[in-house]
């Protein structure tokens, strides 16, 4: 018998909602959110209160769950999780079923937070962040060098609001949204101003603005950052979001499933992504064409930043989305022409379209920002889709998201090494 699986029950003998929430390895009223889904039936008993599941199916469930997350023979082990938060398809995206693109350039960040988090639209919401919580992950985030990525003083600010808040244990739903909606905005107060006398109310784009760039904002511009923000919200597993819902999975609260997250996103194949089509932006602008600098990319053995994704054959839809709102951005004029110029010399080699991390580049670059400003934005925005994720998480089997290991190392027993 595996650890946290109980035994299976007698047959024909109905179980109480304790006894199918234990078997599941999963909270009462998740039990009752399977019901809602279609997942399980119940009945109650003439004269009795409380449900009841036939045992045949609670056990079919929680076989299914356990086959799910470790990934079915002949998978390749590949890990398939049930969400109900984003689906990606035909080069298009859509977060609990509305279309992503529609949902970021009709609404702010923090009502598709919102959206992503509870199902509900709420107009005009904003995150705020106690005093005291900001002064703290301040304080640490001056502590680190100046040398420190964005990443780096998010993940020590993640931390520091952690260590204030004695109640980041408490998993319920309505304990994780109140984290979130503190921790969003906490992250980005705790974030060095580069503009003197940043914001720090309002909209969440507007606060981050001074911690970007020295340049006074302008709607056009600041209109851009808040719809990349809700366009890089969540997208399905990618490995941090995968990251998150293993910590999450192991029952860590919501700060250290944002902090795996964090880890994860560092990577040059993922958040750091749009820092390299930054530069190479800069160098095509300091050259005057892009023949070279593309060539100097291909020669070096490396993929050139900024062009195709995996999950869309055709355009990025965010891409498509920015590209179009930078087209009102009058300083980003040169840099849009720049980026024009590597597609279509790179496309004499391969015809890729652009992603968003060049989409992310070309704002950047033109808004005199740094080119770690992208990971930045990404980052801040993702964390939204992760607190998404981990409460999705956390109303399932604790644990289960745990792969059994290909053994192909020498056959014990083997002589100890001398």
């Amino acid at each position: 018998m595996r650890d946290h699986e109980p035994a299976p029950h007698r047959p024909g003998r109905r179980l109480t909602t304790k006894e199918t929430a234990e078997l599941l390895g999963v909270k009462p009223e998740t039990v009752y959110a399977y019901v809602s889904r279609g997942l399980l039936s119940s009945r109650r008993e003439p004269g009795g209160r409380s449900s009841t599941f036939e045992a045949k199916e609670v056990e079919a469930l929680a076989r299914r769950n356990r086959r799910e997350a470790a990934g079915s023979p002949g998978s390749g082990g590949e890990l398939s999780v049930r969400t109900r938060i984003t689906l990606i398809e035909k080069d298009r995206y859509f977060f609990r079923g509305a279309d992503a693109v529609e949902l970021a350039t009709e609404h702010s960040y923090e009502e598709v937070a919102e959206w992503l988090w509870t199902g509900r639209l709420t107009p005009g919401v904003t995150f705020s962040a106690p005093a005291n919580t900001v002064e703290v992950t301040r304080r640490a985030v001056l502590a680190l060098s100046e040398h420190a990525s964005p990443v780096d003083r998010l993940r020590v600010a993640a931390i520091a609001a952690a260590a204030e808040d004695p109640l980041r244990f408490d998993l319920s739903e309505e304990a994780v949204l109140n984290t979130a909606r503190i921790l969003i905005p906490t992250l980005v107060s705790a974030l060095p101003p580069v503009l003197y006398g940043p914001q720090d109310d309002g909209p969440l784009a507007h606060r981050l603005w001074g911690r970007l760039t020295a340049r006074s904002a302008d709607e056009a511009s600041l209109r851009v950052l808040d719809t990349a923000l809700a366009l890089l919200a969540d997208h399905d597993l990618a490995a941090s979001t995968l990251a998150v819902r293993v910590a999450a999975s192991a029952r860590a609260h919501p700060y250290a499933a944002v902090s795996a997250g964090l880890g994860v996103l560092e990577g040059p194949l993922h958040g750091a992504a749009s820092g390299l089509a930054h530069r190479m932006l800069l160098d095509v602008l300091d050259q005057g064409t892009a023949v070279p600098v593309i060539a100097a990319e291909l020669r070096e053995g490396r993929r050139v930043p900024g062009l195709g994704h995996r999950l869309y054959p055709g355009e990025d839809p965010r891409a498509r989305v920015l590209f179009d709102l930078l087209e009102q951005v009058p300083q980003a004029e040169s840099a849009l022409l720049a980026a024009r110029d590597i597609v279509a010399t790179t496309a004499r080699h391969t015809p890729l379209h652009a992603n968003v991390d060049l989409a992310l580049a070309v704002f950047t670059t033109a808004c005199r920002m740094p080119a770690t400003a992208g990971e930045t934005i990404f980052a801040v925005a993702r964390t939204a889709g992760w607190i998404a994720h981990a409460l999705e998480e956390y109303g399932e089997r604790p644990l289960r998201m745990r792969p059994s290991g290909h053994y192909v190392g020498p056959r014990p027993p083997q002589p100890l090494p001398e």
